[in-house]
């Protein structure tokens, strides 16, 4: 079985909102319910789970139920962190996981995540244990310790841009998230940090220039465009 795990639970500061971003409505629908339904209509995906910022489970439902998102079983309330909202929707995945099931992990505020990324994530963690949406890197690299200045440079040969969606084995991914707790860590940025910090190899599929984050006001208006652009291209 092949679970996302949609991470819901920012409160969206940076784009300086009293709506969070994932909620932000874009074009008659909230953000993260163009999220979902990447993964409702994709034929791999069996369930999907939402860690979700507190005080929006209700109205989450609500939308889902709406948009008739019948692969939606689970939302939970996010922690803290990224760290413990990830941790938060794993367990509470434990009564209907398997440890060999396929979890994947990705931002809610990725709507414009495509079928074939989703589909590769998944065959790459089939293959190798793990899948990573990741891309090359095409700009010129500097290291700076301010922001402001800098005089080294970092080889793009050696560098990869990893993205959401991120696909694990169930049961080893859980398994590291419950021990980092254990150990004090507390605050990776992503779960690959996290495994990555416990000595695993992980393995890259398919990402996009397309797959875009949204963190900024100015994201919102790009996705408006590559959504238009999207469903031109849908047009028979």
């Amino acid at each position: 079985m092949n679970i996302a795990l949609l991470l819901a639970g920012g409160n969206g500061k940076r784009t300086e909102q009293d709506v969070p971003k994932q909620f932000f409505s874009v074009f008659e629908k909230p953000v993260i319910i163009h999220t979902m339904w990447a993964f409702q209509k994709h034929p791999d995906i069996d369930k999907i789970v939402v860690s979700c910022l507190k005080g929006w489970e209700d109205i989450l439902q609500a939308y889902a139920r709406e948009e008739k998102i019948n692969k939606l079983c689970h939302i939970v309330t996010g922690g803290e962190n990224g760290q413990d909202s990830t941790r938060i929707g794993l367990e509470s995945m434990k009564e209907i996981c398997s440890p060999k099931d396929i979890v994947v992990i990705h931002d809610a505020v990725r709507p414009m995540v495509s079928q074939d990324i989703i589909s590769d994530c998944i065959a790459t963690c089939r293959e190798y244990g793990s899948g990573l949406a990741a891309m090359r890197c095409h700009e010129t690299i500097m290291e700076s310790i301010d922001g402001v200045c800098g005089k080294t440079g970092i080889s793009r040969s050696s560098i990869m841009r990893v993205q959401t969606p991120q696909a694990y084995i169930f049961g080893k991914v859980l398994q590291i998230h419950e021990e980092a707790v254990r150990q004090g860590i507390t605050n990776s940025v992503y779960t690959n940090t996290l495994m990555m910090e416990f000595g695993e190899t992980l393995y890259f599929s398919k990402g996009s220039e397309k797959n875009l984050k949204i963190t900024t006001m100015e994201d919102v208006e790009i996705f408006k465009a590559l959504y238009k652009v999207r469903k031109e291209e849908w047009v028979k």
